[in-house]
């Protein structure tokens, strides 16, 4: 479905991909980890690498940051997220650029529920709206969606032994040059 706006004719946002998983930590304490955006390489750094924060702070509203995605044949596999809403210990949102020219816009919600047992219920889901129908027809052809799932299930796997176990780290993330 194509809509009309400003004289710009864009895409509509393709299906989200979203992954659930339970953590056995209480909510408060896997919010307070994803609230550093510092902290999504040592999970995500298996589809996602040359990490940068776009500020010193990488706590809270505001706090950014620059990445590469590893994604196959992509030829503009730069993006960008900042942390827009911070609402704990139940959702962060964030909003993010990437694709040709950064136009193609991300959204990705993490939601946290207490699941039985004290722990954690995350859900994290995440969407691209592509600017054109061009950038709609090359997420298709090369199997991005199906990609994306597959790694987002791969980080919140991660995301669990790290904080239950301690262990599968990678490295966090810094500031451009430091």
């Amino acid at each position: 479905m194509t809509r009309v706006g400003a004289g710009r004719i864009s895409s509509a946002p393709v299906d989200p991909v979203t992954a659930t998983v339970t953590i056995g930590r209480p909510r408060e304490e896997v919010f307070d980890y994803l609230a550093d955006i510092a902290n999504l390489p040592e999970f995500s750094d298996h589809y996602m690498d040359h990490f940068r924060l776009t500020r010193v702070d990488s706590v809270g509203e505001g706090a950014g940051a620059r990445f590469h995605l590893d994604a196959p044949l992509a030829r503009f596999s730069w993006g960008d997220l900042t942390y827009v809403e911070l609402n704990r210990p139940h959702r962060i949102v964030a909003i993010g650029r990437g694709g040709k020219f950064n136009r193609n816009k991300t959204t990705t919600i993490w939601t946290l529920d207490r699941s039985s047992g004290g722990g954690t219920e995350l859900e994290m889901m995440t969407e691209v709206e592509p600017a054109l129908p061009t950038d709609r027809f090359m997420e298709s052809v090369t199997g991005y969606r199906r990609w994306m799932k597959r790694n987002v299930r791969k980080s919140l796997r991660r995301l669990q032994s790290i904080l239950e176990e301690d262990y599968d780290r990678g490295e966090r993330a810094t500031v451009a040059g430091l």
